[in-house]
């Protein structure tokens, strides 16, 4: 049993868009800094998004201005809206909690993006 969970991924047409939820069964996101990241086949892992415990976000450069980082209060999640999708954003997905004294992963959720 995992502290996080991704879900929202799927098959899209490129311009379409995508909403990706990380939740976690505890409260260390209060504590945290959560971020959004991918790997591709072939590629390295990549920091996508990311948000602090204080609101403030940065983006990968590929991604700013399509994608957005945000708290769910009500959900108890960080969510990733994707919109104008690209072949390229091809990729699982994997959110990641850093909390300073432990680093946690989700399992990922695969995002396809393709004609």
């Amino acid at each position: 049993q995992g502290q996080l969970e991704e879900s929202g991924g799927g098959l899209v047409q490129p311009g379409g868009s995508l909403r990706l939820s990380c939740a976690a069964s505890g409260s260390i996101f209060s504590l945290a800094v959560t971020s959004w990241y991918r790997q591709a086949p072939g590629r390295q892992r990549e920091l996508v998004a990311g948000i602090s415990t204080g609101g403030s976000t940065n983006y990968a450069d590929s991604v700013k201005g399509r994608f957005t980082i945000y708290r769910d209060y009500a959900k108890n999640t960080v969510d990733l809206q994707m919109n104008s999708l690209k072949p390229g954003d091809t990729a699982v997905y994997y959110c990641n909690v850093v909390t300073g004294w432990a680093n946690y992963w989700g399992q990922g959720t695969q995002v396809t993006v393709s004609s």
